[in-house]
């Protein structure tokens, strides 16, 4: 699995999503997830989103591992400022 494949499965679930991927090895990655469906959701629901969007694919060792960082828009804005 690439890290344009893994950023296409989240757009595809989450089409207002902004998503960066970043993995070298084919199985070990690290996501950040910018979308305004996050807002008002815990961080571990926002995690849980994405989880459920990849977790087929991590049950079947597709993706052994991913880093994910979840961010709503004016959140992602307010680190970017």
């Amino acid at each position: 699995m690439q890290s344009a494949d893994i950023e296409q499965l989240i757009r595809d679930a989450m089409p207002d999503a902004q998503v960066f991927v970043r993995g070298d090895d084919g199985v070990h990655f690290d996501a950040v997830v910018i979308s305004a469906a996050f807002v008002g959701k815990t961080p571990i629901a926002q995690h849980r989103m994405v989880n459920a969007i990849i977790g087929e694919r991590m049950q079947r060792e597709e993706i052994h591992a991913l880093g994910l960082k979840t961010y709503t828009p004016e959140a992602w804005a307010a680190l970017s400022a």
